[in-house]
């Protein structure tokens, strides 16, 4: 599962708890679809989905792989905020969240084309770009680990720590 889903998953649970809880104290009524109000979702997660609406060849949507980017792609979006329908910090805040992950930063293979918004090569991957986001994917990878394999912190319980002591007397 994708980053993109990811989030829209996790922006539909958040939805759907708050709908609970509002339901618990209200009486329940039934809105059809057209009534709906639209939910909120993560500024980078809109900003990626209009990127992607707009720019599907820069911005391919999973499970096909991400092309390595054309170096100042921001300024060059930056143009379209109107027909993004977006603010600066939002399309910054997208890009930099498409440009760090896993699927990126494989994409990144010495010569491989870099493309513009329009999909057009206007540049090549240099081996120094190769070297840093394989850095990028070990020191993701590292702080998985780290998180995965921390232990729980236990809670202390005097009466628990007494009997154990009594059992060793």
């Amino acid at each position: 599962m994708g980053f993109e889903q990811l989030a829209e998953l996790r922006d539909r649970l958040r939805a759907e708890n708050e709908q609970v809880k509002t339901d618990s104290t209200k009486p329940r009524k039934r809105k059809s679809s057209l009534q709906a109000k639209p939910r909120e979702q993560d500024p980078a997660v809109e900003a990626i989905w209009r990127l992607q609406k707009h720019f599907p060849l820069a911005f391919p949507v999973n499970p096909a792989p991400k092309v390595p980017l054309k170096e100042g792609i921001f300024k060059d979006a930056e143009q379209h905020l109107e027909l993004l329908g977006i603010s600066s910090e939002q399309l910054k805040l997208g890009i930099a969240t498409w440009c760090r992950g896993s699927r990126y930063w494989a994409s990144m293979t010495e010569n491989a084309p870099r493309l513009d918004l329009s999909g057009q090569a206007v540049g090549a991957v240099t081996a120094a770009q190769v070297l840093h986001a394989k850095q990028q994917a070990k020191r993701q990878r590292g702080q998985a680990r780290r998180i995965q394999s921390k232990p729980k912190e236990r809670v202390q319980d005097p009466a628990a720590d007494t009997a154990a002591e009594q059992i060793v007397d």
